[in-house]
């Protein structure tokens, strides 16, 4: 491998340090880090740091500290060219600022990008390297490659369990299993997707926040399946100071009064057709979810509803934390190794804990 293909990977993975401090913050967008190189030298670096924000590439020409003429721009993703965003595109600055290198990673398969960009800044006389640590730009943007070409959400399920196989004690018990580092994970897991997803089981037995406290971080869309509308007004995820980011799907035969006191308190209500037992479809839910640029969405549980997510086979990964207690009698979680089309990605140690990671194959 020549020099310049290992000074092109070591600047991309600069790229891919300063996108991740977007996490969080700049959905619907990509995650994008950008640095310009001058004579051997970084003059600029940049980052897109919230959505509505600069994006990355105006931000390292701002942040330049000499003139950009005839030097070489790294980004992660292939550079806007279009209008139909909150912010100009960043193609014509390129130009207009003389780079004479252009390096990426990956081609945006946004419709209004999807190489156009790579054209123009061609047709300008600028030279455009693309396709350099790629694997690692789709990992980073996994969630935007996902929603931009699918049209639906990137899913994670996480399951905690036992070493036995266990979720809880009973099905109405809450139970904890795993340890301090895991639901330090689980929060950090929260802070970087869109929304997390929970059943009204989970509600109505552990009463849970779904916010981010054990990091620091932006909290998520709350959303509860209850076809029922059965959980009581008093839950934490109603009584929050943020309820417009309680989301509930129901059945549209639901109580009425409460789904009016619910919407009063800034709860967003979102009622479908049911079938014979109250139970809502979760492609269309996913479809709503969509429509309101929902990129990432974490399912936390309870057994019912992760069930169905595998079930359909409505995910892209699955996360599994493993603790070292035996609980026994149970609720058992899922067969991991029974489930066909799935691939152990990763395993790694949290505490006592083990994580493991399955992605479809």
């Amino acid at each position: 491998m020549n020099s310049t293909y290992q000074l092109d990977k070591k600047y991309l993975k600069r790229c891919f340090i300063l996108a991740k401090k977007g996490a969080g913050k700049v959905s619907p967008n990509p995650l994008v880090g950008a640095v310009i190189v001058k004579s051997g030298i970084v003059i600029g670096e940049g980052w897109h740091n919230k959505y509505g924000d600069s994006h990355a590439e105006v931000n390292a020409i701002t942040n330049a500290k000499v003139n950009i003429s005839g030097a070489t721009l790294y980004c992660n993703l292939e550079p806007c060219c279009h209008s139909k965003k909150q912010t100009p595109p960043c193609v014509p600055l390129l130009i207009e600022n003389k780079i004479s290198r252009v390096v990426i990673s990956n081609i945006d398969p946004n419709k209004e990008v999807n190489g156009r960009g790579i054209r123009q800044l061609k047709n300008a006389g600028i030279q455009v390297s693309t396709g350099i640590s790629e694997q690692e730009g789709q990992e980073l943007n996994k969630y935007y490659f996902k929603y931009v070409s699918k049209k639906i959400p990137y899913i994670s399920i996480k399951i905690a369990q036992s070493i036995d196989g266990k979720i809880s004690e009973s099905k109405n018990k809450q139970t904890w299993l795993t340890g301090e580092k895991s639901v330090k994970y689980v929060h950090k897991l929260r802070s970087v997707y869109d929304a997390v997803l929970v059943g009204a089981n989970t509600i109505k037995t552990d009463d849970p926040q779904l916010t981010v406290r054990k990091v620091k971080g932006r909290n998520p869309i709350r959303i509860i399946i209850d076809g029922k509308l059965s959980i009581s007004l008093k839950s934490k995820v109603i009584e929050t100071d943020d309820t417009q980011n309680t989301w509930i799907f129901t059945s549209k035969s639901s109580n009425k009064r409460k789904v009016k006191s619910l919407t009063e308190n800034g709860v967003k209500v979102f009622q479908l057709k049911s079938n014979e037992n109250n139970s809502l479809s979760l492609k269309k839910i996913l479809n709503i979810l969509t429509k309101e640029k929902i990129t990432s969405l974490l399912v936390e549980g309870g057994a019912d509803i992760f069930t169905q997510f595998i079930q359909k086979e409505l995910f892209d990964e699955l996360i599994v934390l493993q603790s070292p207690n035996i609980l026994g009698r149970g609720i058992y979680s899922q067969n991991i190794q029974k489930l066909k089309k799935l691939e152990l990605l990763s395993t790694s140690k949290l505490g006592e804990d083990i994580k493991l990671v399955y992605g479809k194959n």
